[in-house]
């Protein structure tokens, strides 16, 4: 059977292309073998599910492992403990072999509800039986617990557990318990009942730090790609490709998938690819980018959802896009951590940036997609986009002078604090018909500030760097050159851009060619 890169439920290795997750697994056993109670709690397609069942495996030799899963219970299932007793008893029930008996058939009864007044403290009362009769330690692990619709039987499922581990010097009870989820079990409320005050989720504060790394570095990228390679035998860089889609993804497991299954399946045989040999090289990766940005799928719908319901954590990712003011990553602001769980943002070096590039261009997208109706300058794309496409490439030269006259027509009048906002984002504004459904442009989250944002653009296998900054004089601006220049090395290329937005009133405004050493500029000054 032909193996495939896999972005639908969890992956098996016997079917898909998959990283290495053995140091994972062992990183997580070991966190088992110390007793340790904690969540895995990602954002969605994380590989959180793939990774319980390989765990699952990993620890079967040596533990009698009760893999659970909340998706597999209904609404009613919370609805009072005695349901819940039930449903998660015929969980139990399914899931694990080679129960002891006593317990298997106290399980049987919960399960069937045979039990008047079946509550929580009675059924640990059988699953401590369970623990001490089993000939293995037992390890519980529950997927999907933020699938709990009943805040308060969740709660006390939880609180018993607290209460067992607290005792587990005396009352025998689980080696380990790993939830996963995408919400910290600690924060569960924020999803359940988000128009209420939240509480400390007390019962959950014996959980400890879950630090293994679950994204996919550009090494394990390249180990999936090497099983790809000896079935196929493209010729690819392995190094180089591996690293540039590490590039666009910061190793969001889903996102690399995804790139790797539009590069196997649907741009082979397209035009300009006649070959998967064809499709493994920067333009067939620049295309497949193309593709996941524009589709919708699960995950982005996710986000959008994610976004309508809490209208602040839009705004907070509204202004780190477009106006370039920094945000202290900090854990104690509710939205940063919430942005955080959800997989928007992460930590850089103490600022709060947006995860990965695919992400940035999505949320570009949809914020901008707000503006487009009756906004002036991004009609002035739509009207003047055939002439900045020449030959099928992208006269960014030409995209820069005509930006320039209309801006100044436009908004030359305005006040320096609204043009400080508003100028980059409208450049992505008029820029975006012009490349839309053939190129894509990102925003390099390293040099985005207040003063200076790079834009790069793909076109047609073609990139382009250009520097948009806040004119701050002329030391400003040589070291905005030097940086520029730093840049286009990286990027092995010849020729630059630069927008300036200079609100001296004896600008000069129009673009101008610069020569830097071997590497052209072209700054344009609005």
């Amino acid at each position: 059977m032909r193996r495939t890169f896999n972005t639908d439920g969890y992956c098996d290795p016997e079917l898909h292309y998959m990283v290495d997750l053995s140091g994972r697994l062992k990183a997580i056993k070991t966190m088992v073998d110390d007793g340790k109670y904690f969540t895995i709690n990602r954002a969605r397609q994380y590989g959180k599910t793939t990774t319980l069942y390989a765990l699952t495996e990993y620890l079967n030799e040596e533990y009698m492992v009760i893999s659970l899963d909340f998706q597999g219970l209904s609404f009613a299932d919370f609805e009072s403990e005695e349901r819940f007793v039930s449903a998660f008893s015929r969980q139990i029930l399914l899931a694990a072999d080679d129960l002891p008996a006593e317990a298997g058939q106290a399980l049987e009864r919960f399960a069937k509800g045979e039990v008047s007044n079946a509550t929580l403290s009675v059924l640990f009362l059988s699953l401590v039986g369970l623990c001490r009769t089993s000939e293995k330690k037992v390890v519980l692990l529950i997927d999907e617990v933020d699938s709990a619709s009943n805040n308060q039987v969740f709660i006390d499922f939880l609180a018993q557990l607290r209460f067992y581990y607290l005792k587990r010097r005396k009352i025998p009870t689980f080696q380990s318990v790993i939830l996963t989820g995408v919400y910290d079990v600690r924060n569960v409320k924020k999803k359940i009942r988000p128009e209420e005050e939240h509480k400390e989720n007390s019962p959950w504060n014996i959980a400890a730090d879950f630090a293994v790394d679950m994204s996919f570095s550009a090494a394990d990228i390249r180990g999936m790609l090497e099983q790809y390679e000896s079935d196929h035998h493209t010729g690819m860089n392995m190094a180089d490709m591996s690293k540039q889609i590490h590039d666009y993804t910061s190793g969001y497991p889903y996102l690399v998938s995804r790139l790797c299954k539009f590069m196997d399946e649907q741009i082979p045989a397209s035009t300009g690819f006649p070959d998967r040999n064809a499709v493994w090289t920067k333009e067939g990766l620049l295309q497949a980018v193309k593709l996941l940005e524009n589709e919708s799928n699960a995950l982005f719908q996710s986000m959008k959802g994610k976004l309508k319901e809490y209208p602040k954590l839009r705004e907070v990712l509204y202004g780190l896009l477009f106006t370039g003011r920094p945000v202290p990553y900090s854990s104690m602001n509710d939205y940063i951590e919430i942005a955080s769980m959800f997989g928007f943002i992460k930590n850089s070096n103490g600022t709060a940036v947006i995860s990965n590039r695919i992400f940035e261009t999505v949320l570009y997208n949809w914020f901008m997609s707000d503006e487009y109706v009756g906004n002036k300058i991004y009609d002035a794309g739509v009207l003047g986009k055939n002439q900045f496409i020449v030959g099928g490439h992208l006269n960014v030269r030409r995209i820069l002078e005509r930006f320039t006259e209309i801006f100044d027509d436009l908004y030359g009048n305005q006040e320096e604090a609204f043009l400080e906002d508003v100028g980059r984002r409208y450049f992505m504004l008029f820029l975006k018909p012009i490349i839309n459904g053939e190129g894509n442009c990102y925003v390099e989250a390293q040099t985005r500030n207040r003063e200076r944002t790079d834009l790069v653009l793909d076109y047609h296998g073609e990139q382009f760097v250009i520097e948009l900054k806040i004119w701050r004089g002329n030391a400003y601006r040589e070291r905005g050159e030097k940086q520029l220049l730093e840049y286009l090395d990286y990027y092995h290329l010849d020729k630059g851009y630069m927008l300036s937005f200079n609100f001296n009133q004896n600008k000069e405004i129009g673009v101008q060619e610069i020569m830097l050493g071997r590497k052209v500029l072209i700054e344009a000054v609005v």
